[in-house]
């Protein structure tokens, strides 16, 4: 049996006007993130820590920002296309811990939906996936709401 750690972090600011997709679903808020694709911090740590423990490169070597076909597209996507390359390589992932880094709006009331969104791509169970978030305090880019952030780190096995 083969064991590998990818691990990825992403960022991306906040503005108004635009809609705040996070862990695969649609929140309210009154900013939502700004990317190339629909800007979804979570699933794109996750999407590139998959493809770290491969040692494939970066989301950006898969999904070029400067390819009009992933201008707004559906993070849910690029995370099922990943995960179709790791099962063409022989891998399945044994478990995802991610954190999302928020001041608002609160996270944990929708953490449960997250991960099920997240186990039914992936396809692993829902205690295969954790998702936690925690706050700025106020302090720095996040903390002042500019933006938000999330990390990942996933176990890919190939037997």
């Amino acid at each position: 049996m083969k064991l590998r750690i990818g691990h990825s972090k992403d960022v991306h600011r906040l503005a108004a006007g635009e809609t705040l997709f996070l862990g695969g679903i649609e929140l309210e808020h009154e900013l939502g993130l700004v990317g190339h694709s629909d800007a979804d911090v979570l699933l794109h740590a996750i999407t590139e820590a998959i493809i770290g423990a491969m040692a494939m490169g970066d989301i950006g070597h898969f999904f070029p920002d400067n390819d009009p076909k992933y201008k707004g597209v559906d993070s849910k996507l690029l995370l099922a296309e990943v995960i179709e390359v790791m099962e063409d390589n022989g891998y399945q992932i044994a478990n995802i811990d991610s954190t999302i880094f928020a001041e608002r709006p609160k996270i944990g009331p929708h953490v449960l939906k997250m991960r099920t969104v997240v186990a039914d791509i992936c396809k692993i169970a829902l205690e295969d996936i954790n998702i936690k978030a925690t706050r700025g305090e106020k302090i720095g880019s996040i903390g002042r709401e500019e933006g938000m952030g999330a990390e990942a780190v996933v176990l890919l096995i190939k037997e």
